[in-house]
């Protein structure tokens, strides 16, 4: 089999992650392309004795932590002196390796040891990176949350999920209409959006509305990730597939929020 044909079911779920972990479908899709790229150069590198899955995680993450590290290492050196910021300092600490590896475990569903493969280190190290990450990320200003989502059980567990994690749900919205005019009554900090809704209208449809007059972190919900991954249009950065897992949950929250309020920070510096 060649090397395409080896790691192709596999890059989904690579665009997936990196979109997680980037918080951008820009930037996660060219950090997956130059893997695939690297990998098509170098055949070598996706090896008989790892997992192909293992191998093609292991190259991207190579390639993204070469670039980022220097600088996430050097955002988090900034002042951050108000105290409004707390919550985000200890995000902004939070080093590349143990954010990977939390979102390989919560996102990707690798088990520890296809971490320590892919990390290329020891277990008893990724449990500390998982360990020293999930404490972090747990620490986040609270906000108000819109659910769009037709299936009342869904509803009800991403309610109680979205509490746990100290969050407020100020609505769950049926239908498109429904997610337009909670949205009015009600700014959210977050939204969490099905793909299909009760009346047949369309969770993305109503999700670009709701951006067209404000600013929030969408995080979409759906069975078939593999449809919205595809890489040929604009598509949904951060996804949780259902069936979920509370992990996987708190992780693309975590992500979202972390990402927005890093933007919004960067925001108010370019315009003081």
């Amino acid at each position: 089999m060649s090397i395409s044909a080896t790691i192709a079911p596999h890059l989904p779920y690579l665009r997936r992650f990196a979109r997680v972990l980037t918080g951008s479908q820009t930037a996660g899709d060219n950090y997956a392309s130059a893997a695939l790229e690297a990998i098509l150069e170098d055949p070598g590198s996706v090896t008989d004795s790892l997992d192909a899955r293992v191998s093609l995680y292991r190259v991207f993450l190579k390639i993204w932590a070469g670039v980022v590290a220097q600088q996430e290492r050097d955002e988090a050196l900034a002042d951050l002196s108000d105290a409004a910021h707390a919550a985000d300092r200890n995000l902004e600490a939070i080093t590349p390796l143990p954010r990977a590896a939390f979102l390989l475990h919560s996102v990707e569903g690798f088990t520890i040891e296809r971490i320590a493969e892919t990390l290329e280190t020891s277990v008893a190290e990724v449990q500390q990176l998982i360990d020293r990450a999930g404490r972090e990320i747990a620490v986040q200003i609270s906000t108000d949350v819109l659910i769009i989502e037709d299936e009342p059980i869904i509803a009800m567990d991403l309610e109680a999920l979205v509490g746990e994690l100290g969050h407020r749900v100020t609505h769950i919205s049926r239908t498109h209409s429904e997610a337009v005019a909670a949205v009015a009554e009600h700014r959210p900090g977050l939204v969490l959006a099905d793909i299909h809704l009760a009346d047949g209208s369309s969770g993305l449809d109503a999700v670009n509305e709701i951006l067209g007059s404000s600013e929030v972190p969408v995080v979409f919900i759906t069975a078939y990730p593999e449809r919205l991954l595809t890489g040929r249009r604009p598509e949904p950065t951060f996804l949780i597939t259902k069936p979920f897992r509370t992990e996987t949950v708190q992780a693309i929250i975590s992500q979202a929020l972390f990402f927005d309020r890093k933007a919004k920070r960067r925001s108010s510096a370019m315009s003081a």
